[in-house]
C-alpha cells in the first residue's frame, strides 16, 4: 500500500508538499467564493492548480476539500460528499499522470455551539469513508486547534492511510484551544494510528521554525512544516499575502529540515513559485532515519501539593459555597466567610456569574478572602464569558495570588433576553478546559502543580453518558467533583453508580433549603437540582424562618447519611449566604 511506501521513502529523503491552494486560487481566479466550490463548477482550474504546484516540483498535493464540510460549504451531505470524491479524482488524475503522491485535504470544522461538537466528530468520520472509498492512502488534516474532534476519525482510518496530523499556532506557540505545541505533539505521538505530526498555517516561516526549535520530539513519529508566506495585509478591504520573501522563506525552511522536520511545504500566501524556490534551493537528502518504538514515560512528582485535600485522607471533606455579588457590597459575603472560620470547612468556593448573570468576579473574590481568612478558596473557571486566552491569562493571575484550587465547569447559557447584546464565547467546553490546565501544569506550574476538579450532573437522562464525562474530565487532570445538589434517595444512588464505575473523589452537593418558596423556586427555575414533590410536602407556606431551616438542616443529615459510605465529602451551598446552619447540620 502507498501508506506504506511513503514510510520507506521517508526513511531515504525528505519530501515537498504542494503550497495553499486557497489562497492561490483566490490570487489567480479574483474570487471570494471557497476554492472547493470550484471541485464541481470549475474543475479545469483546479486541475491548472494541482499542475502548477507539481511542475514546480511538488511531490505530495494536497487536494482543494479543506472546507469540504456541511459547516464550511452551507451544504447538505449529499452535495458535500460529492465534492469531496470530484476534488479527490482531479488531483489523483494529476498525481498519477506525473507520478507523485496525493493527500485527502481535511480542514478544522468550524463549530460554535457545543451542542454540535459529537454530531461534528461524525462527520469527520463520513468525510473520512468518503476519502478511504476513493481511494486515499495519505490523510492529511490541518489547522487543528488539538486532536480531540477527530480522535474518533483517526481511530476509523486506522492503519488504512498514512495519517499526518498538522496543528496550528500562534507566534507564541499556542493553538486556538489554549494548548502549547510542545502539548499538541505529545498527545498525537500518543496516538497510533497517527504517522507524521507537524504544524501548519498560523504563522510565517521564522514563527514556525521558533516552534519547531522548541520542541522536544520523541522521534516516534515524521515531523511536518508548512509555514504561511508570511503575515497578511490589508489591501483595498482584502487580506493579501506579499510574494517578496522567497529567499527568507527558504533559509527558515532549510533551518528547519536541519532540525529534523521530514516533510516540508507551504500554507496560505505560498505560490508555485515558493515551492519551485524549496526545491531547487534545498537538499532532501535524509539522513538515516529511524523511527523510535513507544517507551514508558516517568513521570516525576511534583515537590508540592496544594490541594485542599491534601493530607487529608479518610476525612469526609466539606466544601462550602459563596456566591459573589451581584452589586459592589460583598460585606453580606466577607461575613458568610469569616463565620466559617472555626467551622471545619476544607475549602471556600465562588461562583463565576451563574445563570450567565454578571456578579463579581469569582477569582478576585477568592482572593480578597483568603487573605482576610486565611482559608483554603476555589473560584470556579466558567467557559462561557473568555476565549482561551483570557483564561491562560486568569488562571496565571490566580497562580501569582497564591490561588491553585479550581471548579472547571462548561458555564450556563445567557439567559435568552440578553443573548441580543451579549455573545457567549465557549472556545471550549470544561474537558477542553481542564486539557489546557494540564498544559500549564506542565509547563509552568511543574513544582507546585493546579488542582482543579469538575461538576457531576447526576440527574442526566443517559447517566451512561455523564459517567464517561466524568473519565474524560479525570483524563484532562480532575482530581475531584462536585455534584448537583441530592435531594433524593434515587439521586444518591445515581452517584453512587458513578463512584463505583469512576473511583472518582466526589463531594455529594447539599442543599438545605430554607422554605417552601425558596424550594419551589430551586424546583422550578434552577437546571439540574432534582426537587421532587415529596420534598416540597417537607415544607409549609406558614413555616417561620427557624422552622424552614430546621427542615433544610433534616433533608441534609438524611442525604448526608445516605451518601455516607461512599461520599468523599460534601459540597454545601445555602440559600441566601445563611452559612451558619453548617454547624447544625455537622453536628
Amino acid at each position: 500500500m502507498n501508506h506504506i511506501n511513503i514510510s520507506d521513502i521517508l526513511k531515504q529523503q525528505k519530501l515537498l508538499f504542494d503550497g495553499g491552494f486557497g489562497t492561490y486560487y483566490a490570487q489567480v481566479y479574483d474570487t471570494k467564493e471557497l476554492p472547493e466550490l470550484a471541485n464541481i463548477l470549475y474543475p479545469e482550474r483546479v486541475s491548472r492548480i494541482h499542475e502548477e504546484y507539481v511542475e514546480a516540483g511538488a511531490q505530495i498535493i494536497r487536494t482543494n476539500t479543506f472546507a469540504s464540510n456541511t459547516i464550511s460549504m452551507e451544504l447538505p451531505w449529499n452535495e458535500v460528499e460529492e465534492n469531496i470524491r470530484q476534488g479527490y479524482r482531479l488531483a489523483k488524475q494529476v498525481a498519477d499522470e506525473n507520478d507523485v503522491y496525493v493527500a485527502a485535504d481535511i480542514g478544522q470544522i468550524p463549530v460554535e455551539n457545543l451542542e454540535n461538537w459529537e454530531t461534528i466528530s461524525k462527520e469527520y468520520v463520513k468525510i473520512c469513508r468518503t476519502c478511504l472509498e476513493e481511494g486515499a492512502e495519505i490523510i492529511v488534516f490541518e489547522t487543528f486547534a488539538d486532536i480531540e474532534d477527530i480522535r474518533e476519525a483517526i481511530d476509523y482510518i486506522g492503519n488504512q492511510a498514512f495519517v499526518i496530523l498538522q496543528f496550528s499556532v500562534n507566534q507564541f506557540g499556542y493553538s486556538g484551544s489554549g494548548l502549547s505545541a510542545r502539548n499538541l505533539v505529545q498527545r498525537a505521538e500518543e496516538n497510533e494510528y497517527v504517522d507524521a505530526i507537524g504544524f501548519n498555517c498560523g504563522v510565517g516561516p521564522g514563527h514556525m521554525q521558533q516552534v519547531i526549535e522548541g520542541l522536544s520530539v520523541s522521534g516516534k513519529k515524521y515531523l511536518t512544516a508548512l509555514p504561511n508566506a508570511s503575515y497578511p495585509q490589508l489591501v483595498s478591504n482584502r487580506m493579501v499575502f506579499k510574494n517578496t520573501n522567497l529567499d527568507y522563506f527558504v533559509e527558515k525552511v532549510q533551518e528547519m529540515l536541519k532540525m529534523g522536520v521530514d516533510i516540508i511545504g507551504g500554507c496560505c500566501g505560498t505560490t508555485p513559485a515558493y515551492v519551485r524556490a524549496m526545491k531547487e534551493a534545498i537538499s532532501f537528502a535524509q539522513p538515516e532515519k529511524v523511527l523510535v518504538e513507544n517507551e514508558p514515560q516517568i513521570k516525576q512528582e511534583p515537590e508540592k501539593n496544594p490541594s485542599f485535600y491534601a493530607g487529608k485522607e479518610g476525612k469526609k471533606l466539606i466544601a462550602v459555597e459563596l456566591v459573589p455579588p451581584l452589586g459592589s457590597d460583598d460585606q453580606v459575603l466577607m461575613d458568610a466567610a469569616h463565620l466559617l472560620l472555626k467551622s471545619g470547612a476544607d475549602v471556600l468556593t465562588f461562583p463565576d456569574s451563574p445563570s450567565g448573570r454578571t456578579r463579581a468576579d469569582s477569582v478576585l473574590m477568592a482572593e480578597k478572602v483568603a487573605k482576610e481568612t486565611g482559608m483554603c478558596v476555589m473560584p470556579h473557571l466558567c467557559c462561557r464569558d473568555k476565549n482561551a486566552i483570557a483564561m491562560r491569562s486568569q488562571v496565571l493571575g490566580a497562580y501569582i495570588n497564591q490561588i491553585q484550587n479550581f471548579l472547571v465547569i462548561t458555564g450556563d447559557p445567557i439567559p435568552t433576553m440578553a443573548r441580543g447584546d451579549v455573545k457567549s464565547v465557549f472556545n471550549f467546553d470544561s474537558v477542553g478546559l481542564m486539557r489546557l490546565m494540564n498544559d500549564m501544569n506542565e509547563e509552568q506550574f511543574a513544582e507546585a502543580p493546579i488542582c482543579y476538579g469538575g461538576a457531576i450532573n447526576q440527574g442526566r437522562k443517559n447517566l451512561d453518558i455523564e459517567i464517561a464525562r466524568v473519565k474524560k474530565k479525570m483524563e484532562a487532570g480532575a482530581t475531584f467533583f462536585f455534584t448537583q445538589p441530592i435531594c433524593t434517595r434515587e439521586s444518591v444512588e445515581r452517584v453512587r453508580r458513578i463512584k463505583e464505575e469512576t473511583g472518582a473523589r466526589i463531594l455529594c452537593g447539599i442543599m438545605p433549603f430554607v422554605s417552601l418558596r425558596n424550594a419551589t423556586f430551586m424546583k422550578n427555575e434552577m437546571t439540574g437540582i432534582g426537587v421532587t414533590d415529596e420534598v416540597l410536602a417537607r415544607y409549609r407556606a406558614d413555616m417561620t424562618k427557624e422552622e424552614g431551616e430546621e427542615t433544610g438542616v433534616e433533608l441534609a443529615r438524611e442525604m448526608m447519611a445516605l451518601a455516607d459510605d461512599f461520599a468523599d465529602g460534601y459540597y454545601f451551598s445555602f440559600p441566601f449566604n445563611r452559612v451558619y446552619m453548617l454547624e447544625k447540620i455537622l453536628q
